[in-house]
């Protein structure tokens, strides 16, 4: 069962919602997003072209496709053609880890910084860099706008060409800190050479549209974003398990956790995000068995609006999870 000084822990961790405002740098020298232009004007598009396809979200291939963050298009260039921009930190924080082998990841060379000063704590992603500054490895403290890495286009097994040369940026929450025991129960058949950032444990907000509202007033900070997250799904599992998610994401909780949980309510975004949940008693549980998800509504003009993600499906009139929603219960809650 839940354990007194875990649950004392996630409430004395669980803080106010806070007014401080959040002090970001745009992360390349890259000037078009601060002076309000349109994203045309610094977003690099795929091979197709279109400027819709370096934003978050289902952009790519017809809108079946998912991009996890943005792609900046550089501003200076070497005499070889080769991108020049200096890569920035966008928040102040701590580095947490460093893939400087481009074939170890689709990525290529990138960088995850940890932000511990946000509420809830977030990460940014910094990929396809072309060289890491010296001096930049895990555990290194970071101040917004301290050079980290140069702009470039490298990538797992082959190269962004020149003309397509970008930085993807991300910012996002980390899933699971069992990420290589999941990963290694799912048997992709290649190494994980990136223990908890890996991307496939890297679970992100839209860059573009938390820094619009930010930049227009609308909120101040990670939280008050997710607080205006519209729910596409909302899902209960019966375990008397505490997922690591939410003691490290307390801010996360939509009411006080009190006496023993038997299980859990949250709700998910368009991507799957988990970013409200409510502790359920035996109860409020009912008859639902241990260890199972059960999907209990479903927004569907917003589930068929992100048709690349699969978080539910719908069978004689009731809704069962969807390949990207068990893969959250997987990493999240540990179900198998």
């Amino acid at each position: 069962m839940f354990r007194l000084p875990l649950l004392a822990l996630i409430l004395l961790a669980a803080p106010l919602a806070s007014a401080q405002r959040l002090e970001f740098s745009w992360p390349t020298p890259n000037r078009a997003w601060e002076q309000g232009r349109d994203y045309a004007a610094w977003v690099q598009p795929t091979v197709s072209g279109l400027e819709e396809s370096g934003l978050f979200g289902c952009v790519r291939s017809n809108g079946t496709q998912f991009h996890e963050g943005l792609d900046i298009r550089p501003v200076a260039r070497d005499r070889s053609g080769e991108p020049a921009d200096k890569i920035t930190a966008a928040m102040d924080g701590v580095v947490r880890h460093v893939s400087s082998s481009p074939g170890n990841s689709s990525y290529g060379r990138y960088i995850v910084i940890e932000h511990p000063d946000q509420t809830p704590t977030v990460y940014t992603l910094y990929a396809h860099l072309a060289r890491i500054e010296a001096g930049v490895r895990p555990g290194t403290p970071v101040r917004r706008g301290e050079v980290i890495a140069t702009m470039g286009r490298s990538a797992g097994g082959y190269a962004i060409p020149k003309d397509r040369a970008h930085l993807h940026f991300e910012i996002g929450f980390v899933a699971t800190q069992n990420f290589p025991a999941w990963y290694a129960w799912r048997k992709f058949g290649s190494p994980n050479e990136h223990g908890m950032f890996n991307g496939m444990n890297l679970m992100g907000i839209d860059p573009h549209d938390f820094l619009r509202e930010l930049r227009r007033g609308r909120v101040d900070n990670v939280q008050e974003y997710v607080d205006r997250l519209r729910s596409v799904v909302r899902v209960r599992v019966a375990t008397t398990r505490t997922p690591d998610f939410i003691t490290r994401y307390p801010s996360l909780l939509r009411k006080p956790v009190s006496g023993l949980v038997a299980g859990w309510e949250v709700e998910c975004n368009a991507t799957g995000l988990p970013y409200a949940w409510t502790p359920l008693t035996a109860a409020e549980l009912g008859d639902q068995r241990p260890g199972t998800a059960k999907i209990v509504s479903v927004d569907a003009v917003l589930l068929r609006a992100g048709r690349c993600k699969s978080l539910a499906k719908s069978s004689r009139g009731s809704y069962t999870p969807g390949s990207d929603l068990t893969t959250m219960l997987q990493l999240v809650f540990g179900l198998r």
